[in-house]
């Protein structure tokens, strides 16, 4: 369906001068540097634990790892800024060391974290808030000229759940792409990802909505990031916990790349690898 589509899409981005050729969809896999993220084999709270999730994933196909310090599920503990950087500095520290080639993704939504992240040889900033929570991230990530995941919430970690209404959830999170893209391109910003935040702000409903649009947001011309991994969207409707969700996901993340999502952001590299493998054969 995305193939068909008259709007001309951004097919490459910069990081750190390496470039991500998105012509065929690409995999990141998940790292939490948190004792609390939702997903519990997710968490790797120490470097060794660490550095041997990033190398499994690597070997197993990731195209980029994101880790995070911070845990986004919903009601976490809020943690300092000071902690945030101190949990994540070594770990980049670790995987740039083993692994030079290895693209890095950090999810914050702070903006001087993800500047110290960047100079410790990550090159991509992954932000939940859009620059909502942080004034400075934009201009940061103007001035440090990387890619930049730009996802839809409202509140925070810890609100975000009692902010789930919309009159129209697909118009209304348009409209927060249009209005920060803008500012985002006015800055000089040129490689941005969208995330349409499936499950932040937003019920089950909300977000099979927005996965039935998903192809509309090619509007932007932009690369889309989906991250539904063991998300509640998939184990809510099948049943039982985010430890069971791995078929759901996959089947999602086939959805996704139907509709011409260009990063399928995943716990599971291996079968996120082998749905863009087996997706690609069915486009000959």
């Amino acid at each position: 369906m995305a193939k068909d589509t008259f709007f001309r899409k951004k097919i490459t981005l910069n990081a750190g001068g390496k470039l991500i050729d998105l012509q065929q969809p690409k995999v990141m896999g998940i790292i939490n540097i948190t004792p609390d993220s939702f997903f519990a084999d997710s968490r790797k709270i120490t470097t060794e634990s660490a550095l041997a999730q990033a190398t499994k994933m690597l070997t197993g196909g990731a195209d980029i790892l994101d880790i995070g310090a911070y845990s986004s599920r919903p009601g976490a503990t809020n943690i300092s800024v000071q902690e945030e950087t101190d949990r994540l500095l070594p770990i980049i520290e670790a995987v740039v060391t083993h692994h030079q080639e290895a693209i890095l993704s950090i999810d914050t939504f702070r903006a001087s974290v993800a500047e110290a992240a960047i100079k410790a040889g990550a090159h991509i900033i992954n932000d939940i808030s859009g620059g909502s929570l942080d004034e400075a991230m934009f201009p940061t990530v103007a001035k440090l000229q990387v890619p930049y995941i730009l996802m839809h919430m409202k509140g925070t970690p810890q609100t975000m759940v009692q902010q789930a209404n919309y009159q129209d959830v697909f118009s209304e999170v348009f409209d927060y792409f249009t209005d920060k893209i803008h500012q985002l391109k006015t800055l000089g910003v040129h490689d941005i990802i969208i995330d349409p935040g499936f499950g932040f702000a937003k019920t089950q409903q909300h977000s099979y909505i927005l996965m039935s649009r998903l192809e509309e947001f090619h509007r932007f011309g932009l690369p889309i990031l989906t991250g539904i991994s063991r998300k509640r969207m998939v184990y809510n409707l099948t049943g039982g916990t985010a430890t069971e969700a791995l078929n759901g996901t996959t089947v999602l993340n086939t959805v996704a790349l139907t509709k011409g999502t260009s990063i399928l952001r995943v716990h599971d590299v291996k079968e996120g690898v082998e749905a863009i493998k087996i997706w690609q054969m069915c486009q000959a």
